[in-house]
């Protein structure tokens, strides 16, 4: 462990083949015309299945308990 502390670090982005060739304003504008798209459906997906949890307990566990008093 302690030749990791003391070695020096490179990132990856320093070498040239790692890094992503310059694009021009109208090909980024092509590339992020749909890219908000599988942030909303996973989104939208995770909120489903957590109201459809808070529902299942609601009527599983809730309801048949019946008022409390």
């Amino acid at each position: 462990m302690s030749e990791l502390l003391t070695g020096t670090h490179h990132s990856a982005a320093a070498s040239p083949e790692h890094v992503a060739a310059p694009i021009d304003s109208d090909a980024a504008a092509r590339a992020l015309r749909h890219g908000p798209r599988g942030a909303l459906l996973v989104s939208s997906m995770a909120v489903a299945i957590v109201l459809l949890i808070w529902l299942a307990f609601y009527f599983l566990l809730f309801l048949p308990r019946g008022p409390i008093g």
